[in-house]
Formats: structure tokens, C-alpha cells, sequence
């Protein structure tokens, strides 16, 4: 949530600043601006409202020229979005300037220490109170007076304005990704994170700090992932890193994954629709390396776990948020299922704040695309502090989920900028079969049935690709019932989760009200909202619960609710109740939700654009929820 991005070297950093913004714009677009040194002069250009409306716009009438800067786009949480409340936000003397990311939580009580000393604020914001902190530290290291403390010295001998960082984080309750500059300081940059991502990207004679690798792509493949509590201080011929709880770091040059092609929207009109046609080699890259015919089983590199400790689970929590917790719920289905170990799916946001029971042989398994979501993180956090086993699902190679967490297994998707998650559900739903079949092939499950599952999931993209070629007809039914203001969404068994996640997607986008159920949990109170005017979206396969799904359909028909059914291919009963019809390839049964949830995203986003709303963009939201 938000995009930070900053900039030092010989180049004029405005540019930089601006397209590294649009790339980060997925992240939080209420506001944007930025801030760049011109000889001793601090510029500041920021704007309430998207990129091109505002802040670009701005910076054509009022040029801000300079060699280093930062720059912000916004997603709100102390004060509304406004001019005022957009970051950049300068300290008391309009030397220094910061963006930040995150929360400060005791910023009211900083802020009143602040006004006592004189100190007068403009926004409404804790970022800016962090701003006037600093700077308060940083002439206090000048030899003013301050409030009397003595500040700390960092034992690297870093500079004054990295030292007025280091000493006002030491006062700061809360998470922070932030970026600093000073007029006095031309050639510096100073980065710090806590609980909220930050890197640095290594070029040649200049230098980079960014929230996200996809605003620096197009300048470098190299960058430091920072830790917790770490300050960097970046000129553009090196950069040091220190920790604030050790004074030295642990920094690790790493290889970005992608490329800039990777990261741009191409023919597609939105990068959503762009991530929905990408899944069939979505999975292709899931599946890649992973399964072992021969052994009639899957294999990861990076569980690291032994089999003996992996045949010692005796049970398996997964704790996630939004779509990756529904994946969750089908990875719950297909664990219990092939390799017979009780599953328990948490919100991460619950598990970290109740003291359930977890016993000796539980492990924990979070998902998170980012590998930065803050309940997610908070959950992996809490259950090594119990001492469990804790591994992760994850999009983003050096995530920071992905560098705590004691293995795992990467979803290689690809970067996911549309906010509402496609692809790498999909993905997750992959990786959550494979490990199925690896983790019962260690107790019952058969070889039979185990490469059945394999086979079935090597045969999935050209499936997803004949699901793609029905995108015009997927078009049309979706302009049929834009206009609905609400929508049931129902499924049993493994497609009960799938329906939770259709659900979900067409609130996000088209603000459509939808609510998801199992089928068999209508007639305990929900079926009193069906009218003719509520749609509902039966997914119902030919599976083992077919039967059981079309007398729940025959209620519903019975009270002249509209119905559209995602059904398999030659299913001539599911015609004759079903008002229309959305087909899925024929499958085995575990299989189906990798085919369901892809013309349940395709019709969503087609309703979303008939409504006329902003798909990749959509209010209130933002990538990566890296807040609690």
C-alpha cells in the first residue's frame, strides 16, 4: 500500500521519479507527489488525485530540476486524500523532506512533544509529524537546542542526516518504509523500512530506493532487500547499510526475477485482463520442475524439510487474507483429501491475536503474492515465536515473508500489478495440488491416483486456454447483468471456495454487492433475499456433489431467481434449469477449481468495464496491504 521511489545520481531525477511512479500507482492512488534538491533549494510538487490528472500535469507547469529526489503516490490512512495531506512532507525548517509508508502509531503524542516545542503543522498526517521529528534531531546534531536528550551515536560513523533518521526512529512506535532527503545533503538519500518493504537498486554512477522492484525494472537488475530496522544511507557511487539494532547489517545483492516487459500492460487494456490471459503459463511456470512421474510424486527445492520431518505433521495450519485465503480453503480440501492430515485455514489477522492451541508436530503455512502483507507476516512471526515450523507460499523472490519463513515455494508468476489477484491464485491453487500429492505420497496416497492428479494437472493450461477462447461470450453474458445490484455466488465442496472468490472479485471491481455460500447454506436464511432481480452464479460441475448442487439450484429456480451456471462441458440436465451458461472442461474433481476461477474472473471483469469502472484501480483498494 503506497509507492515510495527516490533517486540519486547525474541524471535529472524528475523523469525517474515520475514513470517509477506509474509503475507504482497500483499501490495506492489517491495522491502523488514528489520532491527533488535544486542547488540549495527543496522543490515540491504533490497533487491530490491520480498521476496524469495531477501530479503530471503539475510538473509540466512547474518543473522541479535536480539530480536527487523522492517521490509518493498515496493510498490513504491518517487524513483524507488532499493536497496538503500528499506526500512529500517537509520538517519545520523546509530543509528535509519525507515519504513514508506505513503507520506511526504514537505519532499524536510525538506530535504534542513537537507543538510544545514550537513546532506548527500543515497536514493532517503522521508522516508529517516523522518529517518534523527528524528534522528536529537533525538540528539538534547541528548543536541547537533540543528537548536535552544526548543523541545516540550509530558506531558506522554514518552521516548527520542518517544519524537524525536512526535517532528519531528510535522514538517511532509503528511501521515505516520511508525515504529522506536535505537541501544541505545534494548527493544523499537515506532509506529505512519496518514491517513495510524497501530496497535499494544498485546502478551504475546512480542509485535507486523503492517500495517495489517494478518502479526500478527498467534501470536495474540489482538490488538489496533491507530488513527490519535497517537505514540506508545511498549516494550514487555506493550505499551503506546499518541496523538499528546492531549498527552493522546483513546485505545481500540480489538478481530482479523480471523484466520491464514483464511488467507492462502490452496489447491488453488492463493488466488485469492481461493476468487472466497469462494463467495458462501461470501454471506451466508452477508446474515447472516440480513433478517427478517417475516417483509418481511432486518435489520442491525449498521446503527444507526432511521426509521423515515432513511424514512427522501431524497437522497443518494455513493462515492468509483475501483471495489468498480462499485458495487457502481449497488447499485445505485437497490436503485432507490426498494426504490425510487435518487442516485448519486461518485468517492471519485472527491467528495472530488469539491463543489457539497448536501442538507439537503443527505447521504453519502462510500465502501471501507479496510476501509483505502485514497480518500474513504477523501470523509467520507469532507461530515461530511458539517455536512451530512455519513456511510460505510466495510470489516475490526476497520477500521478506519469504526470507523469515524456514522454506517454501515460490509461485514464479510473474509481477501481479492488476490489485484484484488473478494469476496468482491460480498459481497457489497449483502449488497447493502439488503439495498435496507430495505430502501423500509420504503416507496412503496411491501411485494411481497420484499421477491421475499429475496428469490431470499438466492438462490444465490448454484447458484454461479453450476457458480463454470463450471471452466474447463471457463479454455478453457479463453486459446482460451489469445493471444487477446484487448477486449470490454458490458452490459445494471444492468449488464452495471457488464461489467465495467469484464473489469477492466482482465486489472489487465493479462495486457490484455479491456474497458467496455453499449451496446448502441457502435455505438456512439467505434464500429469503432471492427475487427476480438477484442473480445467482451456481458453480456446479459434474462432480460428486452435482447432485446435491442441483436440488440447491432447484430451490432457488423456484423462487424465479435468475441462474447462471458454470457447468462441464456436455451436461445436457444443467440446460433445462439454467437461465445461461458458462462451461468448464471435464476434469477430475480436485482439478475444477484451476478451471472455475478463471471465467468467474473473465465475467467479473467484463461487468466491471460495462459499469465503467477502473479495473485496475479500483476505490479504496491497493496491492500489498502492508498495514494492519
Amino acid at each position: 500500500m503506497c509507492g515510495i521511489i527516490g533517486y540519486v545520481g547525474k541524471k535529472a531525477a524528475s523523469p525517474i521519479l515520475l514513470e517509477g511512479l506509474r509503475r507504482l500507482e497500483y499501490r495506492g492512488y489517491d495522491s502523488a507527489g514528489v520532491a527533488v534538491v535544486q542547488d540549495s533549494d527543496l522543490l515540491v510538487r504533490k497533487k491530490k488525485g491520480r498521476i496524469e490528472e495531477g501530479l503530471a500535469r503539475l510538473l509540466k507547469s512547474e518543473p522541479a530540476a535536480g539530480n536527487l529526489g523522492i517521490a509518493h503516490t498515496r493510498w490513504a490512512t491518517h487524513g483524507p486524500p488532499s493536497d496538503e495531506n500528499s506526500h512529500p512532507h517537509l520538517d519545520q525548517s523546509g530543509k528535509i523532506a519525507v515519504v513514508h509508508n506505513g503507520v506511526i502509531e504514537n505519532y499524536d503524542a510525538l506530535k504534542q512533544k513537537l507543538l510544545k516545542a514550537g513546532h506548527k503543522f500543515r497536514s493532517g498526517t503522521d508522516t508529517e509529524v516523522l518529517a518534523h521529528l527528524i528534522g528536529d534531531y537533525y538540528e539538534k546534531r547541528r548543536g541547537k537546542n533540543g528537548w536535552g536528550e544526548r543523541p545516540r551515536e550509530p558506531k558506522n560513523g554514518s552521516n548527520r542526516l542518517t544519524r537524525a533518521v536512526c535517532d528519531a526512529l528510535g522514538e517511532v512506535i509503528g511501521t515505516y518504509g520511508l525515504a529522506v532527503i536535505c537541501t544541505e545533503q545534494p548527493d544523499t538519500l537515506v532509506g529505512a523500512r519496518r514491517g513495510s518493504p524497501l530496497i535499494i537498486g544498485i546502478g551504475k554512477g546512480e542509485n535507486f530506493l523503492a517500495s517495489d522492484a517494478n518502479a526500478i525494472v527498467a534501470h536495474t537488475k540489482k538490488v538489496v532487500y533491507l530488513n527490519d530496522y535497517d537505514v540506508a544511507t545511498v549516494t550514487p557511487e555506493r550505499f551503506d547499510v546499518l541496523n538499528l539494532g546492531t549498527d552493522t547489517a546483513n546485505v545481500q545483492i540480489s538478481d530482479l526475477e523480471f523484466s520491464q516487459e514483464d511488467a507492462a500492460r502490452g496489447k491488453f487494456a488492463h493488466f488485469m485482463l492481461k493476468e487472466i490471459f497469462e494463467q495458462p503459463r501461470t501454471v506451466e511456470n508452477a508446474l515447472r520442475g516440480r513433478v517427478d512421474k517417475e516417483g509418481a510424486t511432486a518435489k520442491f527445492g525449498g521446503l527444507n524439510l526432511t521426509p521423515a520431518e515432513l511424514r512427522s505433521i501431524d497437522r497443518i495450519v494455513i493462515a492468509a487474507s483475501g483471495t489468498s485465503w480462499h485458495a487457502a480453503l481449497v488447499g485445505e480440501y485437497l490436503i485432507e483429501e490426498l494426504a490425510q492430515i487435518p487442516v485448519e485455514v486461518e485468517f492471519a489477522h485472527e491467528f495472530c491475536y488469539r491463543n489457539a492451541p497448536l501442538e507439537r508436530d503443527t505447521v504453519l503455512l502462510v500465502i501471501s503474492q507479496s510476501g509483505e502483507t502485514a497480518d500474513t507476516l504477523a501470523a509467520l512471526r507469532e507461530a515461530k515465536r511458539r517455536g512451530h515450523r512455519a513456511l510460505a507460499i510466495v510470489n516475490v523472490v526476497g520477500s521478506t515473508i519469504a526470507r523469515e519463513s524456514d522454506g517454501g515455494i515460490y509461485m514464479h508468476a510473474g509481477p501481479e500489478i492488476g490489485v484484484a489477484s488473478t494469476k496468482a491464485f491460480v498459481s497457489t491453487l497449483t502449488i497447493l495440488s502439488l503439495l498435496a500429492v507430495h505430502l501423500g505420497r509420504m503416507r496412503n496416497l496411491s501411485a494411481r491416483r497420484a499421477l491421475e492428479i499429475l496428469h490431470a494437472l499438466e492438462a490444465v493450461p490448454k484447458q484454461l486456454e479453450a476457458i480463454l477462447a470463450q471471452n466474447d461470450a463471457l463479454k455478453k453474458l457479463a453486459r446482460k447483468y451489469a445493471r444487477a445490484g446484487d448477486f449470490f455466488f454458490l458452490g459445494r465442496g471444492y468449488t464452495f471456495p471457488i464461489a467465495l472468490e467469484g464473489a469477492l472479485k466482482l465486489k472489487e471491481i465493479s462495486y457490484i454487492h455479491a456474497e458467496g455460500y455453499s449451496a446448502a447454506e441457502m435455505k438456512h436464511g439467505p434464500i429469503a433475499l432471492i427475487d427476480p432481480k438477484t442473480p445467482t452464479v451456481f458453480v456446479v460441475p459434474q462432480d460428486s456433489m452435482y447432485a446435491k448442487t442441483m436440488a440447491n439450484l432447484a430451490m432457488i429456480r423456484a423462487r424465479k431467481g435468475p441462474i447462471i451456471a458454470l457447468a462441464t462441458e456436455g451436461d445436457k440436465q444443467i440446460g433445462k434449469v439454467a437461465d445461461d451458461l458458462m462451461y468448464l472442461p471435464k476434469a477430475l474433481e480436485p482439478i475444477y477449481p484451476l478451471l472455475a476461477a478463471v471465467p468467474l474472473q473473465l465475467f467479473a471483469y467484463h461487468t466491471a468495464v460495462a459499469r465503467g469502472c477502473d479495473v485496475d484501480k479500483p476505490r479504496n483498494l491497493a496491492k500489498s496491504v502492508t498495514v494492519e
